[in-house]
């Protein structure tokens, strides 16, 4: 169907055109499965609501929290969602995405354990003195993504027909080693067990989005021992999740997880061979069964990719300045990630799965997160630029049964357009005194 704006005055009017699109999306007007408490290791959750890992591009030059990250996740917590996923976190300086990209290593580990406490302190504050969300710290590495200092520094996997053309990245240019893998695992370990000393209840081994680990899993035409079968293709991301668990066995594991790409055969993961825009989901449920086994607690459902197709991943009103709008109606985006984690949770009912994908939903993202807790399609459902526009969603829809209408996120793509031209991210429209002046001088910059 034609991609079309929100245009929705009530929620019946967004049930007549789910009906009319013919789309599996449940919309329900009771919202207290959104109060469940949600067990996850030794751990209970205050509710079934999430803040997801929303990278804000404010670090520090070290790769310590600044002053605007801190303002970030105190407001986060002053929402009061059960389970906050602070950000990707690189496990080494190279592997980075932006300068000012967090980093979690011996140096810098003392600013994370206070960011969780001053986070979890203000949220008791606002919350009440039980307040006592589960916290999640993302751990990654971003390949081909990586950009440490102001320029790119693409670490690849493999070499992909599509993505090295849009990223201009050459025929010969070298891909990462078997050796540079191996010894990369000792790093999420090393960061795994700072993230256990900081007192976050899990880590996240991000395997999504085109990033490093997420790329070797469409690694089909990469030789050697990471690439070419499914058995060497999931190699690394279960490597680092037996060592974590062995090593490291007092934090949970967690994994924010492309389950489809969206991105053609051979380059591509979770898609059918002969359509990419069809999953193909035998071997995402396969590997979340290993993975399941070598300990993993919780399983963060994810989709495409936010450089190349985000409709799939973040469905959107506008996209970012120059990029196409694609032909699919944002309702079928979310859809789709609806269902994908609902596969999930079928195949896999003894795994916390979190599902994503409902910020399009704007003020009945509630409604819609209820429905699909209600029906057991998922355990917790998160919420990523809407926690941007509106850090208090979950907070309201706990405690006054709705959501406003005046802050919901408008999926304008501006903190996704921040991002692209190098500032300090967060809601233009809604934040405008800090993020409105960043986002106008990044325009003018790259105009």
């Amino acid at each position: 169907m034609p991609h079309e704006r929100f245009r929705f005055r009530t929620l019946d009017d967004l049930v007549a055109k789910v009906e009319e699109l013919g789309l599996d999306l449940p919309l329900d007007t009771d919202l207290s499965p959104l109060a469940r408490r949600v067990r996850i290791g030794q751990k209970e959750t205050p509710n079934a609501l999430a803040i997801h890992p929303m990278e804000g591009c404010d670090g520090t030059a070290e790769g310590r929290p600044d002053d605007l990250t801190i303002r970030r996740y105190l407001r986060f917590a002053h929402g009061g969602a059960g389970l906050l996923w602070f950000e990707a976190t690189a496990v080494m300086r190279e592997a980075r995405a932006n300068p000012r990209q967090l980093l979690l290593v011996e140096e810098t580990a003392d600013s994370f354990a206070r960011l969780r406490e001053d986070a979890l302190a203000h949220g008791r504050e606002a919350n009440g003195a039980d307040y006592d969300p589960y916290t999640v710290i993302q751990l990654t590495h971003s390949g081909r993504y990586s950009r440490p200092v102001d320029k790119p520094a693409p670490i690849i996997a493999h070499h992909d027909g599509v993505l090295d053309g849009v990223m201009n990245i050459p025929a010969d240019h070298p891909l990462v080693t078997d050796d540079y893998l191996d010894r990369l695992q000792d790093r999420y370990v090393e960061a795994a067990r700072l993230a256990a000393r900081c007192g976050f209840d899990g880590v996240d081994i991000k395997s999504c989005h085109r990033y490093l680990l997420s790329e070797l899993l469409a690694a089909h035409t990469r030789p050697g021992k990471y690439g070419g079968s499914f058995e060497n293709r999931t190699r690394m991301l279960l490597s680092v999740v037996r060592r974590v668990r062995e090593e490291v066995p007092e934090v949970d594991i967690t994994l924010r997880m492309n389950v489809f790409d969206g991105h053609p055969f051979p380059w591509g993961w979770g898609v059918s061979q002969e359509d990419a825009n069809t999953p193909d989901m035998t071997e995402p449920l396969r590997l979340i069964g290993l993975l399941r086994e070598a300990g993993v607690a919780l399983v963060n459902v994810t989709v495409g990719n936010p450089y190349f197709t985000p409709h799939i991943n973040r469905p959107y009103d506008q996209n970012i300045v120059g990029a196409p709008v694609t032909e699919e109606h944002p309702l079928e985006g979310v859809a789709r990630i609806i269902d994908l984690a609902r596969q999930v949770r079928e195949a896999h009912p003894d795994l916390v799965v979190v599902g994503s994908g409902y910020s399009w939903l704007r003020q009945y993202l509630g409604n819609a997160a209820a429905a699909v807790l209600g029906r057991g399609w998922a355990d917790i459902v998160g919420a990523g630029r809407e926690a941007f526009a509106y850090p208090d969603f979950a907070r309201d829809l706990l405690n006054e049964g709705a959501m406003k209408t005046r802050g919901v996120c408008v999926a304008c793509s501006r903190c996704s357009q921040i991002m692209r031209d190098h500032g300090r991210t967060g809601c233009a429209m809604f934040d405008r005194e800090i993020y409105g002046p960043i986002y106008e001088e990044g325009r003018q910059a790259h105009a």
